[in-house]
């Protein structure tokens, strides 16, 4: 199984959904980074689920640490952390052991590992190993922020609710972004998105939606060209996260039905600093960043256990049948996943900064 991602600083992700717990690696990281708990749990908390609009399994999300930190700072050495899972209901998935629900992971897991699989909870596919992603990314998110790089994300688009889009000259929306709950820019916005989860849960349905990431800070120069572009090891990255369909950059596919004349980034100086007066790029050329806020959005599809009834098939006796959702299961998750995009974001841009700079980047030294 391939569950390690990065190249100067890697992680390692393991554990089942309803397993003893999950948990991941983080390697290459740098001596001396403050491994800020209270960050790490603000950002737990904001991946746990919201009240009536998530599923009902609450875990305490604690974090133990393994190795790689000592006197609140990493050593340099793997950092590794385990999460317990402690809110199971295996029992809930007894039926479902062998008949597939549309558009998850059952068949082709079962294809993959012949039966071996866990398959309580959707198993090693379930979005409960998006905690790891989440503890990872906020030990390095953090010490981003200390490098004066910010990492946010909102909810662009759920059904058919939009809200605006960043504001890239205002990089105090993603701070103002990080306090809140529900990850939108405008309220009233937000609020119809809720209604919309909530109608989808009525229906024994869900939705899916559209997120928006914004980094600011990154300084140019960092990426690779061709088979490692910048572009290419964040969606990558980003297409590893359960229920991702989908990931463009700045302009994305609206700009490909117009004129080059219309969407070419002109490039202006102050002298001393090189900028763009527009981002249809999103802040990458030839997988190199630019200097501009990076820009990339991320479709979230609608979480594929349902409570209606769905035609499928039980790939045991390979028959036509049925199934309703049982479990505990989020009517949606795209309000969940903006936190894990931020953070695996924050995972991708630190390993592509360390291979420009060396892993000492950093550091608080």
């Amino acid at each position: 199984m391939k569950n390690t991602i990065g190249q100067s600083i890697t992680f390692t992700l393991f554990g089942e959904s309803h397993g003893d717990a999950i948990g991941g690696v983080l390697d290459g990281l740098a001596p001396g980074i403050e491994v800020d708990m209270d960050f790490v749990k603000k950002c737990l908390d904001k991946r746990k689920g919201i009240n009536e609009l998530s599923t009902p399994r609450r875990e305490e999300d604690e974090v133990e640490f393994l190795s790689g930190v000592f006197n609140g700072k990493t050593t340099g050495t793997p950092l590794a952390f385990i999460i317990r899972n402690k809110d199971t209901k295996s029992a809930d998935y007894g039926e479902m052991q062998n008949v597939a629900r549309p558009s998850h992971a059952d068949f082709t897991a079962e294809m993959k590992y012949m039966g071996f699989q866990d398959y309580r909870g959707g198993g090693h596919f379930s979005g409960r190993l998006t905690a790891p992603i989440v503890v990872a990314g906020a030990i390095i998110m953090s010490a981003l922020n200390k490098k004066g790089i910010e990492i946010g994300t909102h909810i662009k688009s759920l059904g058919t609710v939009t809200e605006k889009s960043f504001n890239e000259a205002n990089t105090d929306e993603i701070k103002t972004l990080f306090e809140k709950d529900f990850p939108v820019l405008d309220e009233d916005m937000g609020h119809k998105m809720q209604e919309e989860i909530l109608k989808a849960k009525e229906d024994a349905d869900s939705i899916g939606g559209v997120l928006e990431t914004m980094v600011t800070g990154l300084p140019s120069g960092v990426g690779e060209p061709w088979f490692d572009s910048l572009e290419s090891v964040m969606s990558h990255a980003l297409f590893s996260i359960p229920g991702v369909k989908g990931v463009e950059f700045g302009g994305g596919f609206e700009m490909c039905g117009k004129r080059g004349s219309e969407v070419n980034d002109s490039l202006r100086t102050d002298g001393e600093k090189v900028y763009s007066e527009t981002n249809y790029s999103g802040g990458i050329n030839g997988g190199i960043s630019n200097g501009m806020p990076i820009i990339v959005r991320t479709g979230i599809k609608p979480t594929p256990t349902i409570g209606k009834t769905q035609d499928t098939i039980n790939f045991k006796t390979m028959e036509n049948t049925e199934i309703k959702g049982k479990g505990r299961h989020d009517p949606a998750i795209i309000h969940r996943a903006a936190i894990v995009v931020s953070c695996m974001t924050a995972i991708t841009v630190a390993d592509s900064l360390a291979q420009r700079f060396g892993t000492n980047y950093l550091t608080d030294k």
